[in-house]
């Protein structure tokens, strides 16, 4: 892979990586143009009159403050600066993907963008039986015969390897949880699927680096990564499951917890605060103590995905007629994954601990230490 992005300088890898993925989407893993991308100010192309983007969620809904919010988030501020109207279709169950895919190649879509792996059956379908209509998914690769190829040849993959920014997460939890003195960390997953466990990996692995760098001993709970066994709720709901799921956790004693699943971090969330107990929670595909400002006391950081710039890019070159399904991979590279600032707690992590998650960083960008997780894109 190409070079791709200037690195960040140590502080600001971690205090604001706020993801600014510019165009390198529309080329996977090319380098980044040298032009700024449309919408910063360059000037968005003309589409084409009849060019119509819409995008479809799925059970999350639009107000997840994860993946589903990101995507709409990035539809939405490529429409506006394209000035056209997008076709948005809110899934409430998985009973609703095929017909409002239908609904959308109806209404004259040019491009339909799926969010999340759930939909891949039905985006495969949709795809093949409608070949002038250009697709993308998002963490997915719409392989449903497992045989390394795209299953319908208009659908461009948009996938991130968030185990790199998952380790980096890892490595910060168990710093804090050190500090705290339970050393004891937990995750649990929505979904028990590639995107999902994903994260419960690399954050694993991160732990276990800080486990090796300073002779610690911080457990984690909830996931096993080399069994590829641990704690799910089934589903994606903020329902009595999840808040059973993360209560399991908790009971066990972590310091930290990483719920992976959308809207299942509210669950944990309430687990938390009914249980008075001092433990800091991590976000994932969006900067949750943003997203959500009545967490940031509970949020120690966000393990983030750049969903609405991948959202963007691809609705901005299908629009210049330069749609390409060449699948895009996000990386810490590339910026299309990367972990949050710390907000208001970094001036409580352990000292120097900044540092050695950004010198982490540099070393996975470098290619020094690969991110070893089996749910990799």
């Amino acid at each position: 892979m190409e070079d791709s992005v200037i690195r960040t300088t140590r502080k600001a890898a971690l205090a604001g990586l706020a993801i600014v993925s510019s165009a390198i989407l529309l080329a996977g893993c090319g380098t980044a143009p040298e032009e700024e991308p449309a919408g910063s100010g360059s000037g968005a192309p003309e589409p084409a009159d009849d060019f119509i983007p819409c995008l479809i969620s799925d059970e999350g809904g639009w107000n997840d403050r994860s993946f589903n919010q990101s995507a709409k988030e990035g539809m939405d501020r490529a429409a506006e600066e394209l000035r056209i109207e997008a076709q948005e279709m809110e899934s409430t169950t998985a009973n609703d993907y095929a017909p409002n895919l239908e609904t959308l190649v109806s209404n004259g879509c040019s491009l339909i963008i799926s969010v999340g792996f759930n939909l891949a059956a039905a985006t495969v379908e949709s795809a093949l039986a409608n070949p002038d209509v250009e697709y993308a998914i998002i963490d997915d690769y719409a392989d449903l015969e497992f045989d390394g190829e795209t299953d319908a040849p208009n659908i461009k993959p948009l996938v991130f390897n968030t185990a790199e920014a998952a380790y980096l997460g890892g490595y910060a939890a168990a710093a804090w949880s050190a500090q705290a003195g339970g050393n004891k960390v937990g995750t649990f997953g929505g979904g028990e699927i590639p995107s999902v466990k994903v994260f419960m990996d690399g954050f694993q692995l991160g732990v276990e680096k800080y486990n090796e760098d300073k002779g610690a001993e911080v457990g984690v709970v909830g996931w096993d990564v080399e069994a590829q066994k641990g704690s799910f709720t089934g589903g994606f709901e903020a329902n009595d499951v999840a808040r059973q799921t993360a209560q399991g956790i908790l009971d066990q004693g972590v310091d930290v917890i990483l719920p992976v699943g959308g809207p299942i971090y509210t669950s944990a969330a309430a687990a938390i605060r009914d249980g008075g107990a001092d433990v800091k929670l991590l976000g994932v595909d969006s900067d949750l103590a943003v997203k959500d400002p009545e967490l940031a006391d509970l949020t120690l950081v966000s393990i983030l995905k750049a969903i609405d710039q991948a959202v963007f890019d691809t609705t901005v070159a299908a629009a210049g007629g330069e749609f390409d399904v060449t699948p895009y991979v996000g990386t810490l590279e590339n910026e299309g994954v990367a972990l949050s600032s710390f907000h208001d707690f970094e001036a409580e992590l352990p000292e120097g601990t900044l540092d050695e998650i950004a010198a982490l960083q540099e070393q996975i960008v470098a290619g020094e230490i690969t991110v070893e997780s089996p749910n990799s894109p």
